[in-house]
C-alpha cells in the first residue's frame, strides 16, 4: 500500500497545481513546466526532431496548455495530456520538415558569431554529434531514459517512471549501467580518447 501512496500524492499535486494555475498562481504554473518539460523533451525528440525543433513543439504545447487551461477536467490526466500533444505537435513539425526542400546554400550555410572560433565549433559540433550516434546505438530503454536526463536538472523519478513504463527505484541503476555502456561506446570509437 505504501507505493501507492507517492502515486496519489503525485497526482493530486498536479491537480492542484492545475488548478492553481488556473487561479492564475503564476508559481504553480512554473512547477509544471519545470516538472514536465524533461518528459515532454524526450517526446519531442524520440520523433526524430532536432534540439531546436524539439523546443518549438514543447514551447507550442505548452502554449496549447495555456489556451487549454479552463477546459481541462481531470488535472490529474495532465501528464497523459501533453505527452499526447506533443507527439502530435512532432509528427506536424517532422511532416513539414520532410515536405520542405531546402536550399543547397542553406545546409551550409555559416552559423558562427564573431566570438566563436570555427575550429572549436567544428570539434564541438563533432563531438556532439558523435555523442548522439552512441547514445542512437543504445538499446530503447536506455535512449529513451537518457534523453530525459540529459535535458533535465533534476529529474523527478516519479514522472520519468510514469513517462517510461519503469519502476520509481530501478531508475538510477538502470541509469547507472546505460551510462556506462555509453561511455563504452564512446572510448571504444575514439580509442580512449573520448573525455
Amino acid at each position: 500500500m505504501k507505493s501507492d501512496g507517492p502515486k496519489l500524492s503525485r497526482h493530486q499535486r498536479m491537480a492542484e497545481l492545475v488548478e492553481s494555475a488556473r487561479a492564475g498562481d503564476r508559481a504553480a504554473l512554473d512547477e509544471l513546466i519545470v516538472t514536465l518539460t524533461p518528459v515532454l523533451w524526450h517526446v519531442a525528440r524520440a520523433q526524430g526532431l532536432d534540439r531546436e525543433l524539439s523546443a518549438d513543439v514543447v514551447q507550442t504545447t505548452w502554449l496549447r496548455f495555456l489556451r487549454s487551461l479552463a477546459g481541462i477536467h481531470n488535472p490529474a490526466a495532465l501528464t497523459a495530456w501533453l505527452v499526447t500533444v506533443t507527439r502530435r505537435e512532432a509528427w506536424k513539425e517532422r511532416r513539414r520538415q520532410l515536405s520542405e526542400l531546402s536550399e543547397p546554400g542553406d545546409f551550409f550555410e555559416q552559423r558562427l558569431t564573431p566570438a566563436e572560433c570555427a575550429d572549436t565549433a567544428v570539434f564541438d559540433h563533432d563531438r556532439r554529434d558523435r555523442l548522439w550516434a552512441a547514445v542512437g546505438r543504445l538499446n530503447p530503454r536506455c535512449r529513451q531514459l537518457l534523453r530525459i536526463v540529459a535535458f533535465a536538472d533534476r529529474p523527478c523519478y516519479r514522472e520519468v517512471s510514469q513517462a517510461l513504463g519503469m519502476p520509481q527505484g530501478s531508475i538510477g541503476p538502470v541509469r547507472g549501467r546505460c551510462l556506462a555502456h555509453l561511455r563504452q561506446l564512446l572510448e571504444t570509437e575514439n580509442e580512449g580518447e573520448w573525455r
